[in-house]
């Protein structure tokens, strides 16, 4: 049984998955580089480390949810950083989007420790990791997924199996750019409707039936709607991930037009500042 876990990378997932973790019968310890994430878990019974490395020590799973760059390479590979910390036989969920190449380089350096490695990224909402409906996709061996079922039930609804490590942030890829060309599609769409005269409500409402209705569709286009841009998922980590789709395209020889063109309007939004907000601020950078 898994019961002490440690848990890195609070951030507008995370905090709401750890949160989760708490109310179940765990031992979680939790770190973030935001004193206050780590403050709020410990208000709801975690236990709170000083380091990444104090979080993944003697532990029996460490989650980690932290994303691409500079920050990742602090947390993982640092002298405080989880792989300092963490134990042989310990299993480490990596759940954070990434290049193929970042993957693959973590679950070498934990096959060193004899660190079990999972590539488990998460996809979903803050919504949906505080309700416990994240879709979690995952590649490694089919044992420690087996092993993880319980705690990942914490906040994951889909458990999905894809294959061998590296093989869910392949799969991620996919969804990333479905997801981020949907959204984009659907701000062209509201801001043509706009140009012709018609409200969004109304756009909307027949967008909601039949053929094109979607979930997404409808929660995107609501928000659009009120020009309410709370942030679920950061525009900046979108384009982020554009970015990493397009380079895993281009290693294999493949033209993704639809995709190259996508991540162009969100480099435009990023640049006008809108990285922080929800990805649905893409349609602001189409006005």
């Amino acid at each position: 049984m898994l019961r002490k876990i440690g848990f890195i990378g609070l951030g507008t997932v995370g905090r709401h998955m750890a949160a989760n973790l708490s109310k179940g019968s765990y031992e979680l310890t939790v770190f973030d580089l935001n004193p206050a994430a780590v403050s709020a878990l410990v208000e709801l019974g975690a236990e709170a480390a000083t380091s990444a490395a104090e979080a993944a020590r003697d532990r029996d799973l460490v989650i980690a949810i932290v994303p691409e760059g500079e920050e990742l390479g602090h947390l993982f590979f640092g002298e405080d950083g989880i792989l300092a910390g963490i134990g042989g036989g310990t299993i480490l969920a990596d759940m954070g989007s990434h290049s193929l190449d970042t993957t693959m380089k973590m679950a070498d350096e934990c096959a060193k420790k004899r660190v079990l490695y999972l590539d488990a990224p998460v996809w979903g909402s803050k919504e949906h990791a505080a309700n416990g409906l994240l879709t979690i996709v995952t590649g490694g061996d089919p044992s420690l997924v087996g092993r993880c079922r319980e705690p990942f039930s914490c906040f994951g609804l889909n458990i999905i199996h894809v294959g061998e490590v590296g093989d869910a942030t392949k799969m991620k890829f996919i969804v990333n750019m479905v997801q981020a060309e949907l959204v984009q599609v659907l701000a062209e769409g509201l801001v043509l409707g706009d140009k012709m005269g018609f409200t969004a409500d109304k756009i909307l409402e027949v967008l909601d039936t039949r053929g094109v209705a979607s979930p997404l569709f409808h929660l995107k286009g609501r928000a659009m709607a009120r020009g309410d841009f709370t942030r679920s998922l950061a525009l900046k980590y979108v384009h982020e991930q554009l970015h990493m789709v397009l380079n895993a395209a281009r290693l294999m020889g493949l033209n993704l037009p639809t995709a190259e063109a996508a991540s162009k309007v969100y480099e435009k939004a990023v640049d006008a500042g809108w990285g922080e907000e929800d990805f649905s601020a893409v349609i602001k950078a189409l006005r």
